[in-house]
This record gives structure tokens, sequence and C-alpha cells, in this order.
């Protein structure tokens, strides 16, 4: 079987690794992986393939410049030319990134099928891209992957037929499990910047409905400001540009802030293990705040990964300043709550990745991945 491979960002590098390791393993699959370009600098694309000993993507588009439907555009017309040139038999995209919805409309459009791992998440924020992406892609798709049985519900209830879902653990914990070990081993992003474990708050932020608007972003940095602990912060650049546009650079003008460049897997891994508390408004850093057993805040008014509310991992408090205050130092004044805690994990435990590969193998083999003339109603 042939299995075409779509990734673009961060995320997506994260989730794929460890399927990317199980397919390697076997000599019934071939791989063909396609990179669109969308996070291009080098902390955030090449070193992941670097640190876990993957091989590069065979081909990489260098699309990450223009609008949403420029980016789309330009994505889809190139997926599109690579596809007819490799014919795969299937598939393969990740999330809910331009990266991901491209990939899809192209592969359909040729009539291949199309994987969608991380199916069925909703935010039910229409503000967010990412949930219009991810929604679309769900219906483009003939195998849908989903990580727990909300997300499976999510497409029972819009109509898609529960025999096109495989529900299984999440690659990103299998990720995580697998290089924690060569994380703590190799990495020394602590001592090159002065750190002591579970005495930081790690920050993260790049989400355009936090960076974008001024009054949120800096709601969020005045909170930040009045916590008594240092700030460690991997700044993205996009965030970092908003930042310099709005003339708001004073925030971070403090000696507790630590304001470091984006760093790879294995110091990022490192870095959340040893944090306090983890503050974002990413959707995969809730997953392995949780993973790690770090206490997580998320700078959003929802989320999609509702299971990390539910067990109390994570605490939801959009951008409003009291909020982020009361629940960061909900956490600091709660030493014995938060010592050595272990969340059940309801995304799995490490072994996700092989099941995803044997599923999609097993499907290609009894003829279960046909083309979408088979979406047709009965």
């Amino acid at each position: 079987m042939k299995l075409f491979i779509i990734s673009g960002a961060r995320p997506q590098f994260i989730k794929l690794a460890p399927i990317i390791e199980e397919i390697l393993k076997r000599n019934d699959i071939s791989l063909y992986h396609l990179h669109t370009g969308q996070h291009f600098d080098k902390n955030m694309s090449n070193i992941f393939f670097e640190e876990l000993g993957l091989p590069s993507p065979d081909i990489n588009l260098g699309i990450n410049r223009g609008s949403h439907a420029e980016l789309v555009g330009k994505m889809l017309i190139e997926i599109e030319k690579e596809l007819i040139i490799q014919k795969p038999e299937a598939i393969l995209v990740v999330g809910d990134t331009n990266s991901t919805i491209a990939g899809g409309l192209a592969a359909v459009k040729l009539q291949i099928p199309v994987i969608h791992l991380e199916s069925g998440l909703r935010s039910n924020d229409f503000r967010m891209p990412e949930e219009i992406n991810r929604r679309l892609t769900d219906h483009l798709c003939r195998l849908l992957i989903t990580t727990s049985e909300t997300a499976t519900n999510n497409l029972i209830a819009e109509g898609i037929k529960k025999e096109w879902i495989f529900q299984t653990g999440d690659p990103m914990v299998d990720g995580i499990l697998r290089n924690i070990n060569k994380a703590e081993e190799k990495s020394s992003i602590l001592k090159e910047h002065g750190l002591k474990s579970k005495e930081y708050v790690l920050l993260t932020m790049h989400r355009q409905e936090n960076v974008d608007i001024k009054e949120r972003i800096v709601s969020i940095l005045e909170s930040l400001k009045e916590l008594n602990i240092t700030i460690v912060y991997p700044i993205h650049p996009r965030t970092k540009k908003r930042i310099e546009e709005f003339g708001i650079e004073d925030f971070l003008d403090d000696e507790k802030w630590h304001i470091i460049k984006p760093v790879g897997y294995l110091d990022f891994i490192k870095l959340q293990k040893n944090a306090k508390i983890i503050l974002t408004d990413s959707g995969g850093i809730q997953k392995e705040a949780l993973t790690l057993n770090i206490p997580c805040i998320t700078l959003r008014d929802n989320t999609e990964w509702v299971e990390t509310l539910e067990i109390g991992a994570n605490t939801l408090v959009g951008a409003e300043k009291a909020k982020i205050i009361e629940a960061v130092n909900n956490i600091l004044q709660d030493e014995n709550k938060y010592t050595n805690i272990r969340w059940e994990n309801p995304y799995g435990d490490g072994r996700a990745s092989k099941e995803i590969v044997v599923e999609i193998i097993r499907r290609y083999i009894e003829g279960e991945l046909d083309t979408p003339t088979s979406y047709m109603i009965e």
C-alpha cells in the first residue's frame, strides 16, 4: 500500500512521528511524505525530524505566506500535482490546519480516499479557522480516526457512518511517552537558561483569537505581569510580530520573563516536565501537559479537548485577567494537591500509533478504503 502523508505545522510533526516510526518497521506499506512548509522556522520544523531520527519529508512546498485563502489555494494546487504523480492508495491528513483542509480537498477531487487523524473534535467556535478546517475535513473522509468517545459521538451526530470511524488513543501521547527519558537525558535547556525545576510557569500563546486582538493579548500579559513567579516563554514568531505592531513590548520587560526562541521537541518536553504550571492556547499542549501530569491553564474560551477539563487537569480562563490570576494562584497555593499527581489519561497508553497503522492496512486489504463514490446516499 502506498500512503501519502501531509504535514505542515509543529503539532502535526509530533503526532506523525510515532506513526512514521511504525510504518518504517513494516514492509507492506510505503510512505510518501509531503511538507507544505506552513511552519518553516528550523526550530518549528526540521529539528523534529533530526531529533527523532526520522527521514525528512520527500518534498517541502515552502508555502507559508499569504491569507488563509491564498495559503489553502496554493497548497491545493501543488498537492494535487504531487498526488497525480505519486498515485497513492490513500492520503493521511492530521489535525486542523490549512495543510489539512488543502490535502483533503485535493485528494477527494481526485477520488483518493482520505484518512483524518484527530477527527471529531469540536470547539463550536467558528471564530477559529481550525474549527472550520476540522469540520470540513471530516466530511471528506473515508476513515476517521478519533481519540475519544466524545469525538466519535460528534461525528455520528453529524451523520457520519459509525463503520467509517476508528477510535483509539492519541499518537501525541505515544510520542511523549517514547521520548520523555531521552528529553530528560539529552536536553540542557534548563541549565542554558538558569532555570530550576518546578520554579517557573511555561507559557505558549499563538492563536489568532488571542494575539490578533490587542485587548485580549494585553489582558493576558497584564495578568502575567502580576504573578510572583518566573515565566518562560518560547515566543512564536507570529506573536512576537503582533506584540511589536501593538507597541506593547514593555509588558515583557521584567526580570522574571525568560523570552526564548521556539525550541525543539526534546527541549520542549523537558520544559513542560519541569514546569510548575503550563499556560497555553494550544490544543496539543493541553494533552501533553496531562500526559506529563503538569496542571494546565488554557487561555481560551473553549476547548475541543473536553476530557482534560472533566478530569481536573485543565482550567479554562479565556483572556480574563482576574480568572488567569486566580487559576494560577490556586495551583501555587495548593502544593499538596498538585505534588506527584497522576491523572488517568483518557487519550491512551502509548499504543495508538501501532493500532492506527494496523487498522489502515487492514481496511486497505479488505477493500474498506474505497473512493468517495461510496459516500452517496443508498
